[in-house]
């Protein structure tokens, strides 16, 4: 395979919504660019794009899949994404190197969640956008609605480029409004008849080319004053204007396709190749100083790695993008993150599971490599002067669906949690946690289907059979007024016994509250707990009535109790404890005895300072179709959620609320029903707060039960 140079390389991701027909444009442009000399389907479960085994069984995309094509000279990197926003961490990654995003929209169906999350993130990472209109041969195709939708959902930059003369059953022509002539295609596909215009369509035409012509000035001041002048462009003014709006996101062209038959796929391949950035046109990408990178072959080579896989009969491979230099065989580089050292040992370009060796990878190429002793996506692999700048990394989305995990025979939990581990690195939306506090390995993730996936590969791929359940919520425990406690611990068992009593005073804790009065404070400790909140520990001891070497040991019983709150066994916080007053004896006193005093002491006050229980709350932000507005929001008024306002995205209302933890469990499963899947959400920690006296009551009475169960 030749080498392409930096102005010679196309990177593209294709992405939208489930169905919309990704991969099999993908296979189309295989076989238009020689890599493949039939196509696939994803019903015959053939495609070079989906080989996984869960995709052949699913006949969805699961993960991303880089390809390449070569056509006129050019070569196009194409990153497959999955449709589903379960998978939105794929999609993400495949911008975060892509120059250009093609949104294969599916017309029947219109715009979905997969392209409203696509648009989103190509925006973060300032991608040009090209829409490719597929499926253009289905019954209910109507393409003036398809362009109605995406003009409101996405501005007036939205460019016809073709158009189809006949969608529907019996689709085969388009006019290409660039070339303004008639593409006419066989039945099935593949090479087509190029001819005028029909008389019957040239007005239409016309007002698009010249709608096209005026987009493509307002782009470029030197063709502005030419377009002011003559009235139009020629045809390479327009090239031009064109390939300037595309790359300052100023104009987001719309090309027709019908993937399934290969109609206009080749067209659409010349289109990218003429008019779509290569990565040194447009500068998007910084590092952590802030220096840009500009893809020049001269400078030292730095490279950034998106996206980590494992291939059967291959390990772990690092799927990476040049940002700078040239990268050979046997290079030594510097991992940016952790400083270690690692020599390139093979250079591939990949097609799916298909591999060829390469003997250099220039600046703006995708490429992979294997057999990296300690790195991981996000990482940047540096040669040179350079070789601590990191690359800004993938900021993937926070989770949003969580379950507990265990292995369904103990024997296998090692082995559960090295692959986990291992799952996570692959796929870094997938978080794994041992909670001490819950006591359970919580699997978080971006849905339900996410997590399910994940337990397929578990328990198919690596045989270790394991269950999901629903995970216990982190509650607080807090007081909310002041009490007292005495508390005596003795015990004589023949020979030196256990001795120590303590008095203290509890108070609830609050930011830059005043110091309680009644008793003297004469040193005090203050604790940040690790699960939040603070502990404030004040010695209040006067006349020796207990020795100082054995106020540490009380502090000690308080923060075992508060690790396991009287109320739920939860952790408790924002607390203020003086010990104002004890006693001890000669001989039986020790630490101990004072532990267990001042843990009891601390129990039995907490009980009488107005207990509470705290839940956490978390911020959640839904964006829903207009007509779907009022079922989300009756449903999330039924999940004790505080409304905090509402904004609108194009044709998509944003509810912004505050919701329990406790009212989320499966609520993206419950989303995508209410909506028929065309509804997301994201949610992230906010605070807690106390919980109604109804729950309390509830979760008081369950923790009961659980401890006389446990007796």
């Amino acid at each position: 395979m030749k080498v392409y140079q930096t102005n010679e390389i196309k990177n593209i991701a294709l992405v939208g919504g489930a169905k919309s027909g990704k991969t099999t444009l993908a296979e189309a442009m295989l076989f238009e660019g020689g890599l493949i000399n039939r196509r696939g389907s994803v019903d015959d479960k053939n495609t070079a794009s989906d080989y996984r085994a869960i995709e052949i069984e699913r006949h969805n995309s699961i993960s991303s899949t880089l390809l390449y094509s070569e056509f006129g000279g050019k070569k196009i990197n194409i990153i497959d994404t999955p449709g589903f926003d379960d998978f939105i961490g794929e999609v993400v990654a495949a911008l975060k190197v892509a120059d250009t995003a093609v949104m294969v929209i599916n017309t029947p169906s219109g715009i979905d969640v997969g392209t409203d999350l696509a648009w989103r993130y190509a925006n973060n990472y300032k991608n040009s956008v090209v829409f490719a209109v597929n499926h253009l041969e289905h019954e209910n195709s109507n393409f003036d609605e398809i362009i109605r939708q995406l003009k409101q959902s996405f501005g007036n930059g939205i460019t016809i480029c073709q158009y189809p003369v006949n969608p529907g059953l019996g689709f085969n022509s388009v006019i290409d409004i660039l070339k303004m002539k008639m593409y006419k295609f066989p039945e099935n596909g593949g090479k087509p008849e190029i001819l005028d215009i029909p008389a019957t369509e040239m007005d239409k035409a016309e007002d698009l080319h010249n709608t096209l012509v005026e987009n493509a000035a307002e782009n470029d001041e030197s063709l502005m004053e030419v377009f002011f002048e003559t009235g139009t462009l020629s045809e390479e003014q327009l090239i031009k204007g064109l390939k300037a709006g595309v790359t300052n996101r100023g104009m987001f062209p719309v090309m027709c396709i019908n993937s399934k038959h290969n109609m206009g796929v080749a067209r659409l391949m010349e289109f990218i190749c003429e008019n779509t950035p290569s990565p040194n046109e447009i500068h998007n990408t910084k590092t952590v100083s802030g220096k840009l990178m500009t893809y020049n072959t001269s400078d030292p080579t730095s490279l950034f790695i998106f996206k980590t896989g494992i291939e059967e009969h291959l390990g772990e491979v690092s799927f990476f993008k040049v940002y700078s230099g040239e990268l050979t065989e046997a290079m030594d580089m510097v991992n940016a993150s952790n400083s270690s050292k690692e020599r390139i040992t093979q250079l591939f370009a990949v097609v799916g599971k298909n591999r060829e060796k390469l003997t250099k990878v220039v600046a703006g190429d995708i490429a992979a490599t294997i057999k990296l002793k300690s790195c991981t996506t996000n990482d940047t692999l540096n040669a040179g002067k350079n070789s601590e700048d990191k690359i800004e990394p993938i900021i993937f989305p926070d989770p949003k669906f969580r379950t507990a995990v265990k292995a369904k025979v103990s024997t296998d939990d090692e082995k559960l949690g090295a692959l986990l581990n291992e799952m996570h690195k692959v796929d870094q939306t997938i978080l794994i946690e041992y909670s001490k506090e819950l006591k359970q390995i919580i699997l978080s993730g971006q849905g339900e289907l996410h997590l399910n996936i994940a337990k397929w590969h578990i328990e198919t791929l690596h045989k270790i059979e394991i269950e999901y359940f629903a995970p216990k919520i982190p509650y607080r425990e807090t007081i909310t007024k002041n009490a007292k406690a005495v508390y005596r611990h003795k015990k004589q068992s023949g020979g030196a016994g256990q001795f120590g009593e303590v008095h203290m005073l509890i108070q609830p804790y609050t930011e830059g509250m005043a110091n309680q009065t009644e008793f003297p404070i004469r040193g005090t400790t203050e604790e940040t707990m690790s699960w939040g909140g603070k502990l404030v520990y004040n010695n209040c001891i006067v006349g020796g009535a207990i020795d100082a070497r054995f106020m540490p040991a009380i502090l000690k019983g308080i923060m075992e109790k508060m690790e396991v709150g009287p109320l739920t066994g939860s952790y408790a916080r924002d607390i203020v404890v003086n010990v104002y007053d004890g006693k001890m004896h000669p001989v039986d006193s020790n630490e101990l005895a004072f532990k267990l005093a001042g843990r009891q002491a601390f129990r039995e006050a907490f009980k009488n300072a107005g207990p509470k229980i705290l839940e956490p709350i978390y911020d959640v932000e839904v964006v829903v179709p207009a007509e779907r507005m009022g079922d989300v929001m009756t449903d999330l008024q039924g999940r004790r959620a505080v409304v905090m306002g509402m904004d609108s995205e194009g044709n998509k209302q944003i509810i912004k609320a505050r919701v329990p933890l406790a009212e989320m469990n499966r609520y993206s499963t419950a989303l995508s029903s209410l909506t028929s899947g065309r509804a997301t959400y994201g949610l992230r920690f906010a605070e807690y707060q106390q919980v109604p006296t109804d729950v309390q009551t509830a979760l008081l009475k369950a923790y009961e039960e659980q401890e006389k169960e446990e007796e």
